[in-house]
């Protein structure tokens, strides 16, 4: 007789447990800023100067003394033109500097007037007589110095994985190259007799009951988008011994082994078998849906042990089940804190009356009214539902959505960066 099943996992206790065993990556390297797109700080950036480094003018205008600016109507003579790169004289009372963006405030001036309040006057000598047609408060356009940075300050935190954003932050502070983690060396294959790869077999010659291996694509640009090497070890046979040697030699030389397919208890299934003979491997049954069958395992090797992680065969709950619990985990290998996605508040325009005993990802799509639409099938089976989708919509165990009601969505853009 089977032994009875086990209760099934909740996604959050899996996902605690997996982060668990997450140590980050030893090793570090230095890149260039310009090289460091999407990858994860290693060591604090700190910054040996403040931003902006002087009191700049954050309009194209005039620097004036708030003195000599009681009323509007004044006409000052200008005694100096700034531009961005250059220094500025004193400015004397009585007179008005003009200035542009980004270029240091003259000492003495305390407030600036952009052009548009301003009246060039043309005078044949000199830089000419301007006419200031408003009344500016004390500081009015003024960036000032370290407001945006200051010396010795934090900018940036080791675990940060880098956007466009912090590169130019850690670029204006000087730093030309960056110290970040080690990106994980990934080892990717799918199982199943049953696997064609697009380009081998034309549709018409397929033999009965083939398809084409849909997971392997789309597992590498994930695995990539996160920032691993990942070598790709194609299609495994649906053999014990095939599948032995493919995870003996992807564990010696990778972090982690990640495959799709295979992870049930049937006859052709090896992957159990094969993992159990050269480490340990934990068959999870997680309560979401699409999505059920996961396995965690190690598979020792010298100087430590290569994660590995089984996903289903089913293309939605391969995606979904790799966007729930490998990123986070992959993310947390590198040194990043926070791994959980962020998931917004949505109007459902749909109604969904069954409930599921499991945690369900429903595939929607944003409509013109803002609100979400859902895709007229959730199979597992059905990738186009994904490729159609902007996100999914995070519905708890047992709950029904009639249209109108707020649900937890999480954007597609949230999953796989």
């Amino acid at each position: 007789m089977r032994p009875p099943m086990k209760p099934l996992k909740p996604l959050d206790e899996a996902l605690a447990d997996l982060l668990a065993k997450a140590t980050p990556l030893p090793g570090t390297e230095t890149v260039t800023t310009f090289d460091a797109d999407g990858r994860v700080l290693a060591q604090n950036c700190v910054s040996a100067l403040q931003v902006p480094p002087q009191d700049n003018s954050s309009m194209d205008g005039y620097a004036v003394r708030c003195a000599d600016v009681a009323q509007a109507g004044v006409v000052l003579p200008v005694s100096q033109r700034i531009a961005a790169g250059s220094a500025g004289d004193l400015l004397a009372p009585g007179s008005a500097a003009r200035i542009f963006t980004g270029a240091p405030v003259p000492e003495g001036a305390d407030a600036i007037l952009m052009q548009e309040d301003c009246e060039a006057l043309a005078t044949g000598d000199g830089l000419g007589l301007v006419r200031i047609n408003a009344v500016p408060p004390q500081g009015q356009w003024i960036r000032r110095a370290g407001e945006d940075i200051t010396r010795g300050a934090v900018v940036l935190s080791a675990g940060t994985r880098l956007t466009p954003a912090e590169l130019g932050l850690a670029a204006s502070i000087g730093l030309h190259e960056l110290q970040v983690a080690r990106r994980p060396r990934v080892a990717l294959f799918s199982t199943g007799d049953e696997l064609v790869m697009p380009g081998e077999v034309p549709p018409e010659q397929m033999r009965p009951g083939a398809i084409y291996n849909s997971n392997r694509f789309f597992l590498r640009a994930m695995l990539l988008r996160l920032g691993c090497e990942v070598t790709d070890f194609g299609i495994v046979p649906d053999r014990r011994d095939a599948t032995i040697d493919a995870l003996r030699q992807a564990s010696s030389a990778h972090d982690l082994i990640l495959t799709s397919g295979g992870v049930s208890v049937g006859e052709e299934d090896h992957i159990k078998p094969a993992v159990e003979s050269l480490g340990t491997l934990d068959l999870w049954q997680i309560a979401m849906k699409p999505g059920k069958p996961f396995a965690y395992g190690q598979i020792p090797r010298d100087g430590g042990a290569a994660h590995f992680m089984g996903l289903p065969g089913n293309p939605v709950s391969s995606f979904l089940t790799f966007a729930l619990l490998v990123r986070p985990f992959v993310l947390r290998l590198q040194g990043v804190v926070d791994v959980a996605p962020q998931p917004i508040a949505a109007r459902a325009d749909f109604t969904w009356p069954k409930a599921d005993k499991r945690r369900e990802f429903l595939r929607v799509r944003h409509n013109a009214a803002g609100g979400l639409d859902l895709f007229h099938n959730q199979s597992s089976g059905v990738l186009t539902s994904a490729a159609w989708g902007d996100g999914v919509v995070d519905n708890p165990a047992g709950q029904t959505i009639a249209s109108g009601d707020t649900v937890r969505f999480i954007a597609f853009s949230e999953l796989l960066s």
